[in-house]
């Protein structure tokens, strides 16, 4: 068999699905890309609105110094997940590029392993990108920690095991 049959080539069927697979990345890539900046928006909302708080209180209010904490906690939150967007976006070039190689090797002469890299560089970057979103989540727990134990400093929440 020569890779035709019945008037369909093969072998540009499968290319075609070789190119596909990463542009099916690069959308999720854009949809990964819209939930980060959402976080980022809403922390920089977040800050925006402790600091407001914070300047409202009086000089050494207790709260005060919870605020600051909280304030720092969510900056670091704010950077990591601002690299974990660039590196989403580093991997939707990275797919963008395997796709774009996939097509030129038709009428350029591309090395095999020269798409796979491209593609397998994509998926590391998008790892890294989870990585640092769980230590977004890391941190967002520990400023809700601060937040509780301010709430309940006279006592357990209510229906708590210690109530």
């Amino acid at each position: 068999m020569n890779g035709v049959t019945d008037g369909l080539d093969f072998s540009s069927i499968q290319l075609i699905g070789t190119a596909v697979t990463p542009a099916v990345m690069v959308s999720g890539c854009g949809i990964l890309a819209t939930g980060l900046d959402n976080q980022i928006s809403r922390i920089t909302a977040r800050i925006r609105d402790m600091v407001r708080e914070w300047r409202t209180l009086p000089e050494g209010h207790a709260r005060r110094a919870l605020l600051r904490e909280e304030v720092a906690i969510m900056d670091r939150r704010h950077a990591i997940l601002a690299r974990a967007i660039a590196f989403t976006y580093a991997a939707l070039l990275s797919f963008v590029a395997t796709s774009l190689l996939y097509l030129l090797r038709r009428s350029v002469p591309v090395p095999e392993a020269l798409p796979v890299v491209a593609f397998s560089l994509g998926v590391a970057l998008l790892g890294t990108t989870a990585v640092l979103a769980l230590a977004s989540l890391r941190l967002s727990r520990r400023a809700i920690t601060l937040e509780l134990g301010d709430l309940f400093r006279e006592g357990p929440p209510p229906g708590s095991p210690g109530a």
